[in-house]
């Protein structure tokens, strides 16, 4: 025989040998399978126990801020941590080929276990990770500042005094006074420590095989073009929030005028909120129709005798009238809804899910005002969404994608703040017509001030951090880099001259807590696209029928709709998210036309006001 016929006759036996133990390598690859299966099963109340036992810490932290409870804290932190890695190690070890599995919904869950985030970290970076984290955490929750009338009163805090003024005073040097201050003291003195963070995070995204925590948190969205299509949404969307920006502009200038220049930029401590994030708050300079009523039901509330409590029971009755569920004891029983006067407590609202399904909470100093209203229902849409979800395995209890948590009660308060619905509920004057042109004008324009300003904040916080993590902008830049973007994107500058010795991206929660931040973004595009699906479901929303605009649409007990939003939400995550949206929507992606559609009365009106004043849209 040549050597060719001794290859050849080699490779058949090969063959034949291949072909003869398929069966039982099919047999083995079911067995362990099944044994992944069996494996995760046990895992699932093991998981659950444990982050029961994180998030008692954490709320006991958040709720009384003391060095024994972050001391305690920061053990559970590393404690989760070591179990997560643990978890991951023995699934690698046991499972080592699991990417091949032939089970889509097996691979999905082993690869929720595989990716730990900071968890990969050793046990002392994780440490020092943790205690960052804490500290910049710590340091912006205790911040207090002087005050610009009573200088001798040092011991403002952002909830509520800060707030307070930032949304009432029309004062321009006490706004300006309360922006500095709040900026110089919560942000400045983090910087490093920051600088700190980026790095140690940086290091545990390349341990979970990611090139840095940008690329990490961009992972939950599940697609490689997710920058580009945000991108191309703002640009879509960016048309609005220019005509936006114009009338505001303008209207400020009457009242503010020495503080603009030809540059066409809005100063940001003249836009009612501590960041300029949205500018609801200013409504009543800017307003269309100043003459008509006001939909703002914060006095109405107030003179009804409303308190936290009945803002919550309120906003319970509007889940249940959808036949959606009701909240638990424990919700009741547990949650901090107003602030306490005896410590110091994480004022940023926030919803708990305690992993058991059966303890959830929300922690919020909640303020008699419309807008806490809405706070409300948001942070009631995070807790529903956990309820609806309760019952999938542990890896899957968790939204869609970032984006579809903060979606929920969003969704939902877009009925609630109609003026319909403030009339259901005894809230709006029945005087008030509900239909009149110039009533709806204003509704959408203080509607605008909120969800379309706040579009490229929402956008431009990660898209900074993005710059920071993968190394296009050092320390050197952070302040410079902030206000480039904020100039580029949202057309407004700083109060005063700002250097690198600021740090006023720290000057903002989600920045110290290390929140991904896009979430906002993407629940801002998605949760039009829910609104318009669940109206159509209800039968209040006809594109065809004048008489139904989608920005009058209210679904409340509607049972139809209801039934829609749970179908998807009770998934979790245990489907790719455009699956989810299609259940909700009958749409696998994210697009502009719901919004667009919502505001378009609006951005008529507010493009012929332009042109009548004679402002340009856009900025230098």
């Amino acid at each position: 025989m040549t050597i060719w016929t001794l290859a050849i006759v080699a490779f058949l036996l090969i063959c034949i040998i291949d072909a003869w133990n398929l069966p039982s390598l099919r047999k083995s690859t079911n067995d362990l399978e099944s044994e992944a299966h069996s494996y995760l099963v046990e895992l699932d109340q093991l998981s659950s126990q444990k982050c029961y036992e994180s998030y008692v810490a954490e709320w006991a932290y958040a709720t009384d801020i003391n060095d024994e409870n972050e001391k305690v804290k920061l053990e559970l932190s590393l404690d989760s941590a070591k179990f997560s890695k643990e978890i991951s190690q023995n699934v690698t070890a046991t499972f080592p080929l699991w990417r091949e599995f032939k089970d889509p919904d097996l691979v999905r869950k082993l690869k929720k276990i595989t990716i730990l985030g900071a968890a990969r970290l050793p046990d002392d970076q994780f440490k020092k990770y943790a205690q960052l984290e804490t500290d910049m955490t710590k340091h912006y929750s205790t911040t207090t500042i002087c005050s610009f009338k009573y200088k001798e009163t040092c011991n403002l805090s952002l909830e509520p005094e800060l707030t307070k003024i930032m949304r009432e005073s029309r004062n321009e040097e006490e706004l300006r006074h309360v922006w500095t201050e709040w900026h110089d003291k919560s942000g400045g003195p983090i910087k490093q420590t920051y600088k700190k963070f980026v790095e140690i995070s940086n290091q545990a995204a390349k341990l979970n095989d990611f090139n840095d925590t940008g690329a990490l948190w961009l992972n939950s969205y599940e697609s490689e073009t997710f920058k580009d299509d945000v991108e191309e949404l703002w640009q879509t969307l960016k048309p609005l929030y220019q005509q936006i920006h114009a009338y505001v502009r303008a209207k400020l200038r009457n009242v503010y005028g020495d503080q603009f220049s030809d540059d066409g930029l809005i100063p940001a401590h003249l836009l009612g909120n501590m960041w300029a994030q949205s500018w609801e708050n200013i409504d009543s300079l800017t307003s269309p129709y100043p003459n008509k009523a006001s939909i703002d039901v914060t006095e109405q509330m107030i003179q009804q005798g409303y308190t936290p409590l009945k803002m919550f029971q309120v906003s319970d009755e509007f889940f249940t009238s959808l036949g959606l569920i009701a909240m638990p004891d424990e919700f009741w029983k547990e949650s901090l809804i107003e602030k306490p006067d005896n410590r110091q407590v994480v004022c940023h609202a926030s919803a708990w899910d305690f992993c058991n399904g059966k303890d959830f909470r929300i922690k919020q100093c909640t303020r008699v005002t419309a807008t806490d209203l809405v706070i409300v229902h948001h942070e009631m849409g995070h807790i529903q969404y956990d309820l609806l979800y309760k019952d999938q395995p542990y890896f899957y209890r968790e939204g869609a994608n970032p984006g579809f948590h903060e979606a929920v009660g969003d969704t939902l308060a877009l009925s609630v703040i109609t003026p319909k619905h403030l009339k259901e509920i005894g809230l709006l004057d029945e005087s008030i017509p509900i239909d009149d042109y110039e009533t709806s004008i204003n509704f959408l324009f203080s509607m605008a001030l909120n969800k379309i300003a706040f579009l490229p904040f929402s956008y431009l916080i990660d898209k900074y951090r993005w710059d920071i993590y993968d190394g296009t902008v050092d320390e050197s830049q952070y302040n410079t880099h902030w206000w480039r973007l904020r100039k580029e994107y949202q057309g407004i500058k700083p109060p005063n001259a700002r250097s690198e010795a600021n740090f006023d991206a720290g000057a903002k929660y989600h920045v110290p807590a290390n929140v991904e931040y896009l979430r906002y973004f993407v629940s801002t595009i998605i949760q039009f696209q829910f609104h318009r699906s669940l109206c159509i479901e209800a039968g209040q929303y006809d594109p065809l029928d004048p008489k139904k605009p989608l920005h009058n649409c209210d679904i409340y007990r509607s049972k139809a709709a209801g039934s829609k939003l749970a179908a998807g939400l009770s998934m979790g995550s245990s489907k790719p998210w455009p699956e989810v949206m299609r259940v909700i929507t009958g749409q696998e992606k994210m697009d502009a036309y719901a919004i667009r559609e919502y505001f378009k009365p609006l951005e008529k009106w507010l493009t012929a006001a332009n042109e009548e004043m004679g402002e340009i849209p856009g900025w230098k």
